[in-house]
């Protein structure tokens, strides 16, 4: 490029991180027809995010949990613990039913690393869960409501000694580290060295080590599976992933409760929090596209929803860093997916205060005929398939209930055709029909 990087517009950004996108680096392509399907998947994907050109039609991906496992005979814990299963089974299921674009295998994430590290946070397959069941989150506090101080004034320093010996048993010791900061001269090098001469920190930073070497053999299938698809004529939806402030704080640290009470006990002390939080995802999700050269940086909603917190809260504690997370996502060229599980009626105004064409947002059990109407102009939506009709209905129900759907949010571009919950156990031939129904009505005419 000509110009560097900080002098481009965030237009330009935007556009030349599509480009990388739409002409990846170092893929063979399968051969002429795939390199064709890839560029036409992605540009229409593209299309529909823009707002500024109507996509040929309308885009479909499904958002998948341990679908193909499922599909392939396995059991989530199969998948979290067999990579060459895990890569088999997902490769199956793009190639069999053709998405417009696939999530990678990165859901399953490794198991073996969870077991070395004693994670506690979350409950997984066959630890702490059925085998054949998803993830659980174990709810908790996390960060103590007298801790606020110490997060706000260094939140690195905070997560790598009190909140990752929290979670992670094996890095307990952990607890025990200086702050980098204080090694400024000669005389203060020894004492802040000393913890890391002692046996139980060094047990603590071989499990990480050996963590590391497996998470390294996982990420070794994710990359292959994610060139091999591309080769295939299929991208990868997401570049990178990160959170909106209040949900890492609720979800993460303070957990939901503790967050809740907050609003009212420490307002101050919530916000401050959430002001020091909001560089570290706006990095997260652009550290982590830059990388992939894919734009789109995913962001699950959690604590937003209708019914948690009255609108004025919402104004006042989830949006303000919420949209400083979209905006400055939006200034480095990426496109934030916020994915807005439960329903957001009663948000849509306040969200729309948003750059033209520079966001898409998911949505899960929300209005989509109200979403079209108050967000149409300025983003891309999509989402709104029910799971439980993926699970119980009919492929009938399924292209019925899509045809509507499609004649609703779809008109005009704009809409990119998602199920509303992660897709575990349901019947392959919905999620077919699913996929089928966009191909069938979803063409401009």
């Amino acid at each position: 490029m000509e110009k560097n990087w900080s002098e481009l517009t965030t237009d330009q950004k935007q556009e030349a991180m599509f480009q990388s996108w739409l002409s990846p680096q170092g893929i063979k392509y399968k051969d002429e027809k795939a390199e064709k399907a890839y560029k036409e998947r992605a540009t229409r994907i593209k299309d529909a995010i823009q707002l500024k050109k109507t996509p040929d039609r309308v885009p479909v991906f499904p958002i998948i949990g341990f679908f193909p496992a499922f599909y392939s005979g396995m059991t989530p814990r199969d998948a979290m613990y067999d990579y060459d299963r895990l890569s088999n089974a997902w490769k199956r299921y793009v190639l069999e039913f053709e998405p417009d674009a696939h999530l990678g295998i990165a859901i399953p994430t490794p198991g073996r690393v969870f077991d070395i590290l004693d994670y506690t946070l979350y409950s997984w397959p066959g630890h702490g869960v059925s085998e054949r069941h998803s993830y659980q989150y174990n709810e908790g506090e996390y960060m103590k409501a007298d801790e606020y101080d110490a997060f706000i004034q260094d939140p690195h320093y905070y997560f790598t000694v009190t909140y990752l010996p929290r979670i992670f048993k094996a890095l307990k010791p952990f607890s025990a580290l200086p702050n980098f900061a204080n090694i400024q001269e000669i005389v203060f090098v020894g004492p802040n060295i000393l913890p890391f001469g002692m046996p139980e920190v060094q047990n603590a930073f071989k499990a990480l080590f050996e963590a590391g070497s497996e998470a390294l053999k996982w990420i070794g299938y994710v990359g292959a599976f994610n060139n091999e698809m591309t080769a295939a004529g299929f991208p990868n939806f997401f570049g990178g992933f990160s959170k909106a402030p209040f949900d890492t704080l609720g979800d993460t640290l303070r957990g939901t409760r503790g967050i809740m009470t907050d609003i009212y006990r420490r307002p101050e002390k919530l916000l401050k929090a959430l002001d020091a939080i909001t560089p570290l995802m706006i990095n997260m999700g652009v550290s982590a596209a830059k990388a992939a050269g894919n734009p789109i940086v995913f962001i699950p909603l959690h604590k937003g929803a209708d019914g948690f917190m009255s609108d004025e809260q919402f104004k006042t504690f989830y949006w303000p860093s919420f949209r400083k997370l979209l905006i400055g996502l939006i200034e480095e060229g990426c496109v934030p997916f916020p994915w807005a599980e439960g329903g957001y009626n009663s948000r849509l105004e306040v969200i729309r205060d948003i750059p033209k064409g520079k966001v898409i947002y998911g949505f899960d059990m929300t209005d989509m005929a109200k979403a079209k109407e108050i967000l149409g102009d300025v983003a891309c939506i999509g989402g709104n398939v029910p799971l439980s009709l993926l699970q119980i209905g009919t492929p009938q129900d399924v292209k019925d209930y899509i045809k509507n759907l499609i004649k609703v949010a779809g008109k005009n571009g704009g809409f990119i055709l998602m199920n509303g919950a992660a897709i575990d156990d349901a019947k392959p031939e919905n999620v077919k029909a699913m996929i089928n129904a966009a191909k069938e009505f979803g063409v401009y005419r």
